[in-house]
């Protein structure tokens, strides 16, 4: 079986974590294995710890314009734009996403107002996923979160189109702690390759298919005042 080329994708993979650069991420542990298969197979990958970035909360693209003195969301939307995946990573705090999952989410959907060429919403082409880590339990409830969001957005998601680990419940070892067991753990590999090739697979198809198909679905038609498209010479 020849190899698939993926060599025209990128990818960015935004890190929830709480913990600022050096400090070492869990997250990132997991975000590894997905970003160093698709590395491998020639993807521009990059990897973005929001919490090392100034991100302002709000939801509109650029919150400079709306009081706040710094705002590095726009920069990191740019890269966002230029991928056809994205990976939204995160660990799992009270059961929950953290906050700064939260905040990325809420940031990403500051776009809804930014239009592609063919006056879809932006996010519309592209796939997303993510990927859970924590030592308590909630995995899929924040992939639920997590995935429902990007969808709601634009974003196409693929099957199986998230992964994660969780170590014993209470305050027992995280994901990259000796003999936690974690980077071996069979289930959590399984699932992060499949997520990652579902990612890699979608991605490759909608892009060789132009994105989404434009009938029915244009923001700028539907502003226009075309509401019944078989009703309309236009799409028949």
């Amino acid at each position: 079986m020849t190899d698939p080329d993926f060599s025209d994708l990128r990818a960015v993979f935004i890190n929830a974590t709480l913990k600022r650069s050096p400090e070492p991420s869990n997250t990132d542990g997991l975000v590894t294995k997905s970003a160093d298969i698709m590395r491998r197979h020639g993807v521009e990958v990059t990897e973005i710890r929001a919490i090392d970035r100034e991100i302002a909360t709000g939801v509109w693209p650029d919150m400079t314009e709306h009081g706040w003195q710094v705002d590095e969301w726009p920069a990191i939307l740019e890269q966002v734009m230029g991928a056809e995946i994205l990976v939204l990573a995160g660990p799992i705090w009270l059961g929950d996403n953290s906050s700064i999952m939260k905040q990325v989410i809420e940031r990403l959907y500051s776009a809804s107002s930014i239009l592609n060429d063919a006056g879809q919403y932006a996010f519309y082409g592209k796939v997303g996923g993510c990927l859970i880590t924590g030592n308590e339990d909630g995995i899929k409830h924040c992939a639920m979160n997590v995935l429902y969001s990007l969808q709601h957005v634009g974003f196409t998601i693929p099957p199986q189109a998230d992964a994660g680990w969780i170590g014993e419940a209470g305050p027992g070892p995280s994901y990259l702690d000796d003999g936690s067991g974690g980077p071996e753990n069979d289930f959590t590999n399984r699932n992060t390759t499949f997520l990652t090739y579902n990612l890699l697979h979608v991605a490759k198809l909608l892009k060789g298919a132009g994105g989404i198909p434009a009938y029915g679905n244009q923001r700028t038609v539907w502003d226009s005042g075309v509401h019944e498209y078989g009703a309309n010479p236009e799409y028949r």
